[in-house]
């Protein structure tokens, strides 16, 4: 028995000192970048999402509310009828977020993160619907339409503020103070 802790937490250590070696490795070969004059976005290529983003101080930051689905059918007699599942609550949240750049002289390109809610679904088990989540955001982003890669936080909560949503979304966007703005 003796052995076998020994062995488990040996191999343990060797893991975790190779991956902070790794994360510390990849983290001094971004040091450059952090003193760039434009956003950057740091992670790997094969993610979908960033795992830091660096704004410079000549961005002015806008940061969005949680927002909620807009309503598709007042008569419909269930969330999904409401409001639709988890991926047509994202992607209605993503187009009004959309839309409201635009009004700001802005784009989902400005985007640079976003914090996501997602509560239990009723015809998924009672769990959230994450691949939902996720469907709706790579409709959005990492495309050939719009590249970024926002970094991003996705948490399951218990519910939101009212039964029928299934996500609420939070968004940072950063913009430079000269030409994107509109006062």
């Amino acid at each position: 028995m003796k052995k076998n802790m020994k062995s488990v937490i040996t191999t343990s250590v060797l893991g975790i000192s190779l991956i902070t070696g790794i994360s510390f490795a990849s983290a001094g070969n971004d040091k450059n970048e952090l003193n760039s004059d434009k956003v950057t976005f740091f992670g790997s290529t094969s993610s979908a999402i960033s795992s830091s983003v660096a704004v410079p101080q000549s961005y002015n930051r806008l940061l969005f509310s949680g927002t909620v689905p807009p309503l598709l059918n007042k008569d419909g007699k269930t969330t999904h009828e409401r409001y639709g599942n988890t991926e047509r609550q994202a992607i209605g949240i993503l187009e009004n977020l959309k839309a409201d750049l635009k009004t700001k002289g802005l784009s989902l390109a400005d985007v640079t993160y976003l914090r996501v809610y997602v509560a239990p679904d009723p015809y998924k088990g009672d769990k959230p619907d994450y691949q939902g989540w996720f469907d709706a955001y790579a409709l959005f982003f990492n495309t050939k339409k719009n590249p970024v890669k926002t970094a991003r936080s996705t948490v399951g909560v218990q519910s939101l503020v009212s039964p029928d949503y299934l996500i609420e979304i939070e968004a940072e966007a950063a913009y430079k103070n000269s030409s994107k703005s509109k006062k």
